[in-house]
């Protein structure tokens, strides 16, 4: 019988999408939850998962089509009763009522009425190419140990000579370690760890697939480079259609710059201690593994800070006359990826210890950078930060996020003569520029939020007497 899987609601009550490419083609045998296509929102680029298991009967849309949520975008020739309907199918012009997220997205309830049996551990790992020979296959993870989306990262030329471990010991290495090594698809058990006593570390995971956290020449997922081509020969100008991630960048934006009043204050801290602070944690063995920056420190120092300035964590609800105010943190930072600027969040941020958000951050930027955050870590932030030092800007006036109160943009480190202790010193200094909505936050909430914000950073111990 033929079903119709139609275009889901990828969440946030977005009204259409984009097909950036097909997984599959007419004829294709196809599996329950097999990637089946690309597409973007204004948001992100989703990866679809099939709601049947069954041969690809005929595809609807083309590659670059923006289809209308609930039309149909692919068939399937599936075995089984004529009388049932699909979740992914529906009566013509139906969109299908039910839906769920899942590892890749959103999509139909899967279409299953058994009780999917349990897989057993497997613990075996994969083969090794003789030594000496050159191994072109993929390096993948054994099945039960790599989350079904996984790439499979292939490694062209690597020579594998080093024999298995037993089975029986598990590597060591340390929770945000084996998160990057599963998003990679690789099996921790070829690692040997150059951390202490053996420890496996996230820069031994990123040597063995080949290093480096982007690839030298950044794509997207729709396979446009982020670089810009060279003009053709005589071309005075080159046209770019504007959609997907930049169109609704400019349209949130524009509705943000318009809509919320904007102040920006600025304040310059001696940030000595808290950089002092980094790297003794750098070296500490309980953080071992765990990938520390600035940005980490700074936003566990916004997150306290908060506590005693609620205003900043706030939203104005102009159709019900409302200010909204969170009593939960939903931390946004600002990414910039191949695909333009994000602003994906770490859900209940306030309740995370500096591992945590220590992890939290690396898996963020990670997801972000690759192209794969899903439009629910795009939606719900409560305050967003950028740090704009990473490109050596000292200072700038934030756009806030549409639907948050402030914004903060961490200036970069710098080096100078500092007042101290009533003398000159060479002292580590950074701007921080805070902009907030002036329905929301008044001038003096702004001030002394930004005020005990530097307070944290230019003695940490403050933190303290805040909690």
């Amino acid at each position: 019988m033929i079903k119709e899987f139609r275009l889901p609601d990828l969440g946030e009550g977005l009204t259409e999408s984009e097909i950036v490419a097909w997984k599959v083609a007419v004829g294709d045998t196809v599996a329950l939850n097999q990637i089946i296509a690309e597409v973007e929102t204004a948001k992100a680029v989703v990866e679809l998962p099939s709601p049947f298991a069954g041969v690809v009967a005929a595809l609807h849309e083309q590659p670059g089509t923006v289809v209308e949520v609930g039309k149909p975008i692919v068939s399937f020739e599936v075995a089984g009763d004529d009388g049932g309907s699909g979740s992914g199918a529906g009566v013509d012009g139906a969109v299908p009522a039910k839906r769920e997220p899942n590892l890749v997205g959103y999509g139909a309830v899967l279409e299953d009425s058994g009780r999917p049996a349990r897989r057993a551990r497997s613990f075996a790992a994969p083969a090794v190419p003789v030594a000496g020979t050159a191994a072109t296959e993929p390096v993948a993870a054994p099945p039960a140990e790599r989350s079904a989306d996984a790439p499979v990262i292939p490694v062209p030329g690597r020579v594998t000579t080093a024999p298995v471990p037993d089975s029986a010991e598990r590597p060591r290495s340390t929770p945000p370690v084996r998160k990057l090594a599963k998003d990679l698809g690789v099996d921790l058990a070829l690692i040997t760890g150059t951390g202490e006593f053996g420890l496996i570390t996230r820069d031994d995971v990123r040597s063995f697939v080949g290093g480096g956290d982007l690839p030298a020449a950044p794509r997207d997922l729709a396979g446009v480079s982020a670089q810009a081509s060279a003009p053709a020969p005589g071309e005075r100008e080159t046209r770019t259609p504007i959609k997907g991630v930049r169109k609704f960048t400019a349209a949130a934006m524009v509705a943000s710059a318009f809509t919320a009043p904007h102040v920006t204050e600025f304040l310059t801290v001696d940030v000595t201690p808290t950089m002092e602070l980094l790297a003794k944690l750098k070296v500490s063995r309980a953080f071992a593994g765990y990938k520390l920056t600035p940005l980490t420190l700074v936003s566990k120092a916004v997150l306290i800070a908060l506590k005693n300035h609620p205003t900043l964590n706030t939203r104005w609800d102009e159709a019900k006359q409302e200010i909204v105010q969170y009593n939960y943190v939903n931390l946004g930072i600002a990414a910039a990826t191949p695909r333009g600027l994000t602003v994906p969040n770490i859900k209940d941020a306030d309740r995370m210890s500096l591992m945590q958000l220590s992890t939290a951050l690396t898996d963020l930027t990670d997801t972000a950078r690759a192209g794969r955050t899903s439009p629910a870590e795009l939606s719900g932030g409560t305050i967003s930060i950028t740090n704009i030092g990473v490109f050596g800007i000292d200072a700038g006036t934030p756009i806030l996020n549409r639907g948050e109160a402030a914004i903060l943009a961490l200036g970069a480190v710098r080096k100078m003569p500092w007042e101290y202790q009533d003398e000159v010193a060479l002292r580590q200094v950074m701007t921080l520029s805070l902009s907030f909505d002036h329905r929301l936050v008044d001038g003096e909430q702004g001030s002394r939020f930004l005020q005990d914000l530097g307070a944290v950073l230019s003695d940490p111990g403050m933190a303290l007497a805040m909690v």
